[in-house]
């Protein structure tokens, strides 16, 4: 087989056709999507909603024709699926038919059209194809005139109804639609505005514990190894978590318990701790992170100021009233004072909270007597 000239490739691709034997394919496929579809339209609802409809006029009619009624049904059964077939060429390739008409209205007279010829049709079958015969026909013109008569009248109306009704189930579609389509932005939008407030955090712990690790070994302290060694521990737990999508509170212990001990190694005389947080609550949904920044907020802003240092204390129920969740963080350093709560780091959290828990959830600074602060969140899991 000879190549296509590399030239006229080219031409082809610049020129936006393309050769001869995909363009036919693509026509081929369109063809038979469009037939596919085509029988998709002329479901079997619609379908034996025209054969009931028809034979319903068939025993109505019945009395006043000579024929016998199984004559008399398969001719108003002809006329029907005709009928149908008309309303759905219509409204399936309006293309086929002038543009300056609305596609209800083609459909429409499509039915009009079709009922006459298809009762035409009808009785030409019966008198062999001869015309001037069925026209001198007394009694096949009356049968004519019954059958189209009745079907003028009542075809388009039912055209009318069903594609009201048909308008109706297409609008609701469409704001079906168009209300997912809002879901999955807001949710995107939600997913990337909790990404950007987690990114804004992860460097204010990672810098925080760097500085602390580094004031031990510029003052030649001897727990600067053991310090060293828990931060490499407390980087192995934190930096799976820092992209984590499906953390949970027990994955949030297990750093901010890291955290705390490496806390402890850098000053043991001035910081103790405790963890009070019940087993089947580690299992919650949880934000990456969250627990942590209060936790880093108590000994930055609350012990490491304080000459006595103090104790850090972390606790959680949940309310049997409304099935919501308190957790707390709650330290006797040096108070509220030292520490008014509108750091970057709980501007965030109060961000990341309210997108990551859409039920509701809040976060609440009070003092602690005779010294010290309690950070509080409370959320719907």
């Amino acid at each position: 087989m000879s190549k296509v000239p590399p030239l006229l490739d080219g031409q082809a691709a610049s020129t936006g056709r393309m050769p001869f034997a995909r363009q036919e394919a693509a026509t081929v496929l369109s063809q038979a999507e469009a037939w596919q579809a085509f029988l998709v339209y002329l479901n079997p609802s619609r379908v034996l909603s025209t054969l009931g409809l028809a034979a319903f006029a068939a025993v109505l009619l019945s009395p006043i024709f000579a024929v016998s009624f199984p004559v008399l049904l398969g001719r108003t059964l002809f006329v029907g699926l005709l009928g149908l077939l008309g309303f759905a060429v219509a409204g399936h390739w309006p293309r086929l038919l002038p543009r300056w008409l609305a596609r209800w209205l083609l459909q429409v007279l499509a039915v009009v059209v079709m009922v006459p010829t298809a009762t035409l049709v009808v009785y030409l079958v019966a008198v062999g194809g001869d015309l001037y015969r069925l026209l001198n026909s007394e009694g096949r013109m009356f049968g004519f005139l019954w059958i189209a008569g009745s079907g003028l009248l009542v075809a388009p109306l039912l055209a009318m109804g069903a594609l009201y009704r048909q308008r109706d189930a297409e609008a609701r579609s469409q704001a079906l639609r168009f209300e997912l389509e809002r879901s999955e932005l807001e949710r995107q939008a939600l997913d990337v505005r909790l990404r950007l407030l987690q990114a804004q955090v992860e460097p204010h712990f990672l810098f925080n514990t760097l500085a602390n690790v580094r004031a031990l070994v510029e003052t030649g302290s001897p727990q600067a190894a053991p310090v060293l060694r828990s931060l490499i521990a407390y980087l192995r737990a934190a930096m799976p978590r820092l992209q984590s999508e499906v953390a949970t509170l027990g994955d949030e212990l297990t750093l901010v318990r890291a955290y705390l001990e490496l806390m402890h190694l850098r000053m043991p005389d001035r910081l103790s701790f405790s963890i009070h947080i019940p087993a089947e609550l580690e299992n919650l949904r949880f934000p990456p992170m969250a627990l942590l920044t209060l936790v880093e907020n108590a000994v930055r802003h609350g012990i490491d100021p304080s000459e006595e240092g103090g104790h850090i204390e972390l606790g959680a129920e949940r309310s049997t009233a409304e099935g919501g969740v308190r957790l707390w963080v709650s330290d006797s350093g040096m108070g509220l004072s030292q520490s008014a709560g509108s750091g970057t780091g709980l501007r965030n959290l109060r961000e990341r909270l309210k997108v990551f828990y859409p039920g509701g959830a809040s976060l609440a600074l009070s003092e602690n007597q005779p010294h010290g602060l309690r950070a509080e969140i409370q959320f719907q899991p």
